[in-house]
């Protein structure tokens, strides 16, 4: 019987060490942007009709391994509507806030308190994120509306702006590059395939996305998407 347990214990630890990404944190530093402080904007939670709950994670998940300070933001404001993540489809008769949704992410103390995005001010931070999911073109941009010619959220505008003309980096998540190709000059951005063509990651549903970020004036640079755990 111990022989059995020593040998079980003994395969889930190489299994463990074979795994591509850390399951356990340890504390401490991985990286060395223990002096940056970045700061991350959500749209909602869900990948419907807010910010995708995977992006979101894997975001704050790296940047607390590397060490970064990082604060979390959301527009207190009402989002486009409520999908029902079962059926694919708007539910009926539910609104709910951007702010309120997105603190579903937070732990409401510290850095992970959510903010309202009304008062993230560029100066106080090295860097901002956007992760993608659909509400980037439902509640940060009227993009599932109007397409090219969207209008931003005046906040999640000003943000790029400001972070822009500091010439500070600013991150951009699946969805999210439409965002900055909107309201800032001759950028080059990656979003995947400009036709809608089979791959080994299946099909690429935005190839409307890249065609929009084109006739805004940006350069689209077609890459294979890939996953790194490095």
């Amino acid at each position: 019987m111990l022989a059995s347990r020593a040998f079980l214990a003994k395969q889930a630890a190489a299994m463990l060490v074979r795994q591509p990404a850390c399951l356990v944190h340890h504390g401490g530093d991985w990286g060395n942007w223990g002096n940056t402080n970045i700061a991350v904007v959500f749209s909602g939670c869900g990948w419907w009709d807010g910010t995708d709950i995977h992006e979101a994670a894997y975001t704050m998940y790296h940047l607390s391994r590397n060490g970064a300070r990082f604060q979390i933001f959301a527009p207190n404001q009402q989002q486009m509507h409520v999908m029902d993540h079962i059926k694919m489809q708007p539910s009926s008769g539910d609104n709910r806030n951007m702010m309120m949704e997105s603190a579903r992410f937070s732990h409401g103390q510290g850095m992970m308190q959510m903010n309202d995005l009304s008062k993230l001010d560029a100066n106080s931070f090295d860097a901002v994120i956007f992760p993608g999911g659909h509400g980037i073109v439902k509640n940060l941009s009227t993009f599932s509306k109007d397409g090219k010619d969207c209008k931003l959220n005046n906040d999640v505008e000003r943000v790029l702006k400001d972070f822009h003309r500091a010439r500070k980096p600013i991150g951009l998540s699946s969805m999210a590059p439409l965002l900055a190709c909107r309201v800032l000059p001759s950028l080059e951005v990656t979003m995947g395939y400009e036709r809608d063509e089979s791959s080994r990651w299946g099909r690429w549903p935005n190839t409307n996305m890249v065609q929009a970020v084109k006739s805004m004036g940006a350069r689209h640079n077609t890459r294979e998407p890939y996953i790194s755990f490095h």
